[in-house]
């Protein structure tokens, strides 16, 4: 059960963002329920919604928007019914990314643990859509578990994505309480496969702060990371949904954002780390361009 701690606290400045720009967020808006698209950024309630949608650049949320799982942190709606798949997605969502002419896209979903495959085969029908469509658009595919089933992660990966996210959400001794149906070192093996198979996709994963890990917990995570072979990790401040989710333990500040992400980059080797407190798992994900440039694959 939550205690009272999130009640507590006093939401620092640092995490204070900047009304945005309702006409420029309503354009993308409006062509995302136009199309019967959904994002990560509305249904997840993320505090970038209006820097993102601003600038023309939204994570869609594909099989949604009810997840399979109630994961407490998270404020994506709860559904655990079994339910088919629309076929008009991936058309749908290739239309948004070329009218929006993006040049990078995340595609992400929610756990879909009543499908055999997990919606490895809608993540592939996307991927494919936008090739076609847009065929110079980097794809970053941000998936979940698939429960462990390897031949799904198979799938996924045999069409290509530019970039390979999943979430390792915090450390292992806060799964049981953050993450109940997931497994730390399943995800790592996820990651691990990944880079082994396919070592021209770049892996990356991201965690949140302010959980109630200690340094050396965040610390360790790290090299487990990059024990792995992930690439790129981000780095953001738990914020809680509301009263029905896990309390916030205490809000981290920008310089010890700063510490992670030097030791990680300079000390540990990832070619990046995005850390900071608004971070989020596709928060300047384009940046990966720049990457791919610099290391070629």
């Amino acid at each position: 059960m939550c205690t009272a701690t999130f009640k507590a606290l006093v939401k620092p400045s640092w995490l204070r963002v900047k009304a945005p720009q309702e006409e420029r967020i309503g354009n993308v808006s409006d062509l995302l329920t136009d199309l019967a698209l959904n994002t990560v950024c509305q249904e997840a309630s993320c505090p970038n919604i209006g820097e993102c949608f601003a600038g023309g650049t939204a994570t869609f949320l594909i099989m949604g928007p009810g997840c399979t799982r109630a994961c407490p942190y998270c404020d994506i709606e709860f559904d655990k019914s079994s339910r088919g798949l629309d076929d008009t997605e991936p058309i749908r969502l290739a239309e948004a990314v070329s009218r929006m002419r993006l040049r990078h896209v995340v595609i992400t979903s929610v756990n879909r643990d009543d499908l055999v495959d997990g919606g490895a085969s809608q993540f592939v029908k996307c991927i494919q859509a936008i090739r076609t469509s847009s065929p110079s658009t980097t794809i970053e595919t941000l998936i979940p578990d698939f429960c462990g089933n390897w031949q799904a992660l198979k799938l996924v990966l045999d069409s290509s994505p530019d970039v390979l996210n999943h979430n390792i959400e915090t450390v292992p001794r806060l799964y049981r309480r953050v993450r109940p149906q997931g497994n730390y070192q399943k995800s790592l093996e996820l990651l691990k496969r990944t880079h082994e198979g396919w070592p021209k996709t770049y892996t990356k994963s991201g965690f949140m702060l302010g959980l109630g890990e200690t340094n050396h917990e965040v610390v360790d995570l790290l090299r487990d990371l990059r024990s792995n072979n992930v690439d790129i990790v981000t780095i953001g401040q738990y914020l809680s949904p509301g009263p029905n989710h896990l309390d916030v333990h205490r809000f981290v500040s920008p310089d010890e954002f700063k510490v992670y992400k030097k030791l990680g980059e300079i000390e540990l080797g990832f070619l990046q780390v995005i850390s900071s407190p608004l971070t989020r798992s596709s928060y300047h994900a384009s940046e990966v361009q720049k990457l791919m440039k610099t290391n070629p694959r």
